[in-house]
């Protein structure tokens, strides 16, 4: 264990931050998955515990395993990758598969352990860990946007295209993101509102193809829709249930709480123990657990910063910023949603709500961010060395 240690490198907080969510998830997932476990007969409630220790063990395996590989490679391997991914979309898009008659083709089924896996969220963080790599290829350039449609444009446009049929949140959240990692990349912002009414119209187009042929997406459209009007009329309808649940969980939270595995809510709140977790948190752990989430997720965000702002490269302070922002953006979307101050997205809470995959690429972003840091100490080390040769010497002659 102390070999272990001993090899941990990169921010030491932010591996801190990452135990402490995920140390901090056990007892919410224990207690939110009785709603899974006994109302809906799937299993016993320690099962789903002792997944979700198994998610976040091989989570923390990746990040250790991500994290000894120098940030350097991933330029290639992003490249490697993308057609992979695009493969992956493919097939996922392909299977067809509804959930109560609306098209939901987000996860492909391993071959082998019979684990299912959401491609998309993959596709996030190779998407992101390429489009760093063109920005940085291009830093003190004069591109034309011509130039760029092919290398940068057309692979975004097309991933995006085959996620947004089944899952509009997640290709909306990485366009935003996206636009964040460019403009901060310095690519110039006349080419940037271009992109953006080119998105815009791409999906205007969609939903009308969308329209005219219903039976190629069934119900996707109109759920969608749905959504934004009732979030934006604040009408009680029965799309509104799972809001309605989750804030009157909030509302019994109180400043303290009701106390762990106390909540009620979770027996009739749907995905208490993934996209809805926060709800079940603040139910039971008051107005302190989640400003707790909070300052951990704010001070993720502020190493993620200095982790970029120390990187020897630019492509590692882009890249470190590509794979880390979307982790913060995220938690803070799913926080918004149950408080309702977004329309439900489907998006967890990332290290906390359970669920293999949103974890599994979580732990890989982090990885990829803490091999940026462990780089920068292995920097100031040699720098500490060279600077000290007498060091060097009395060592030899002990």
């Amino acid at each position: 264990m102390q070999t272990l240690f001993n090899n941990i490198k990169g921010d030491r907080l932010i591996w801190a931050i990452a135990a402490l969510l995920a140390i901090f998830s056990f007892l919410p997932v224990y207690s939110a998955a009785s709603n899974l476990a006994y109302i809906g007969g799937i299993g016993s409630t320690f099962s789903f515990f002792v997944k979700h220790f198994m998610h976040l063990f091989l989570g923390f395996a990746i990040m250790y395993g991500v994290h000894r590989i120098p940030y350097r490679y991933f330029r290639g391997l992003s490249m490697v990758m993308m057609p992979i991914v695009f493969i992956l979309l493919v097939v996922t898009i392909l299977q067809g598969t509804t959930v109560e008659g609306a098209n939901a083709s987000r996860w492909i089924q391993i071959p082998i352990v019979g684990m299912s896996f959401q491609t998309s969220t993959l596709a996030s963080v190779v998407l992101m860990v390429y489009v760093a790599r063109y920005l940085s290829k291009i830093k003190d350039k004069a591109v034309t946007f011509k130039e760029s449609i092919l290398p940068l444009w057309i692979p975004v446009f097309l991933m995006l295209l085959l996620i947004l049929p089944a899952n509009f949140s997640t290709a909306a959240i990485m366009f935003a993101m996206v636009m964040i990692l460019v403009f901060i990349g310095g690519y110039p912002i006349k080419y940037l509102t271009v992109i953006v009414g080119a998105g815009i119209l791409s999906l205007v187009l969609f939903v009308l193809v969308a329209k005219a042929f219903p039976d190629a997406m069934p119900n996707r459209i109109d759920t969608w829709m749905n959504r934004i009007e009732n979030f934006a009329n604040g009408e009680d309808t029965e799309a509104d249930y799972q809001i309605e649940k989750a804030k009157i969980a909030i509302a019994s939270g109180g400043i303290h709480g009701v106390g762990p595995g106390k909540s009620i809510q979770k027996n009739f709140l749907p995905q208490s123990s993934s996209d809805f977790i926060f709800a079940i948190i603040i139910e039971e752990y008051g107005l302190i657990g989640g400003l707790f989430l909070l300052v951990m997720y704010s001070w993720l965000l502020f190493r993620i910063v200095i982790a970029s702002q120390k990187s020897d490269t630019t492509f590692g302070k882009l890249l470190v910023l590509g794979v880390g922002l979307p982790i913060v953006f995220q938690a803070l979307i799913n926080m918004a949603v149950a408080v309702e101050l977004f329309p439900v997205t489907g998006q967890t809470l990332p290290l906390i709500s359970s669920g293999g995959t949103s974890i599994w690429m979580t732990c890989l972003a982090i990885g990829i961010i803490l091999s940026v840091s462990a780089k920068r100490e292995e920097l100031k080390e040699q720098e500490h060395v060279e600077e000290n040769p007498l060091e060097i010497l009395s060592e030899a002659l002990e």
